[in-house]
């Protein structure tokens, strides 16, 4: 499969999970070319999704390629990905981790102790 279909086939793949999770209005991007800056898919409200589905991927330039592409300043730049025959992972900076993760505590089990 060239790298251009398995593309397009993990960009569905995704949107299928997130609809599975819920996210109803998860679907691919529009692509043009990959340079339009648009999110590869689309449905998690404040989520900027860079998605690759690759054998090898350098983390720090899809992260990169992510921030860029980022057009609203509230959304946060995550970068989905995984390859053959291993589950889809999700990598973030640590400083947008954080936010989430302090946004969540107070659903977080242990709170308070």
């Amino acid at each position: 499969m060239n790298s251009r279909r398995k593309g397009a086939a993990g960009e569905r793949e995704l949107a299928n999970i997130l609809r599975q999770y819920g996210y109803e209005d998860s679907r691919r991007g529009q692509q043009y070319c990959g340079s339009n800056g648009d999110a590869d898919v689309t449905g998690l409200p404040g989520i900027h999704i860079e998605c690759k589905r690759v054998e090898r991927l350098n983390l720090y330039d899809a992260v990169h390629q992510s921030q860029n592409d980022c057009k609203d300043s509230n959304e946060m730049p995550v970068v989905f990905h995984r390859k053959n025959k291993h589950p889809w992972l999700v990598t973030m900076t640590m400083d947008d981790w954080m936010r989430m993760y302090k946004a969540s505590e107070e659903i977080l089990p242990g709170k308070g102790r």
